[in-house]
Order: structure tokens, then sequence, then C-alpha cells
């Protein structure tokens, strides 16, 4: 179900998200959903920095391949 959400940000901020709105043919309501909706993604992936720490480390990935073969074959339990 849908919320309603008030939101209180000065003049130049509005403006601003406004023109980006139009811009992209959205409603401000839709144009902010997406916005904060992309950065919260963006803070969910890894950086290229983590990235390359975590495929040099050779043990991590071995033990990540055999979980995902692991998994695909059933094995092990399911912890939540």
């Amino acid at each position: 179900m849908s919320k309603t959400l008030t939101l209180r940000i000065d003049d130049e901020t509005y403006e601003e998200f406004l023109e980006r709105a139009k811009s992209q043919n959205r409603s401000l309501a839709n144009f902010i959903e997406n916005a904060v909706k992309e950065h919260i993604q963006e803070e969910d992936l890894v950086d290229e920095f983590e990235m390359a720490q975590i495929l040099a480390d050779r043990h991590l990935i071995q033990r990540l391949k055999r979980g995902s073969r692991d998994a695909i074959q059933k094995k092990g339990k399911m912890i939540g």
C-alpha cells in the first residue's frame, strides 16, 4: 500500500528537483522516489576497490564457488 510522505526542502532544491523531473517527463514525487531508490541501490553495490579486494582473495573465491556448487546440489542447511 502506498504511503504519503511530507518532505520539507528549500526553494532552490525544489526548483532543481522539479526541473529534473520535467526533463525526465516524471511527476516530482515519482522523480524523488526513483532518485532515492537509485541511491539506495548504489549504496548496496560493491565499488571497484572493494571488488578488486574480493577477487584478490583466492581463499574467499574458492569458498564462494564451493558454496555455490553445494547450493546447486542442495547440500547443507539454509541458515536464516
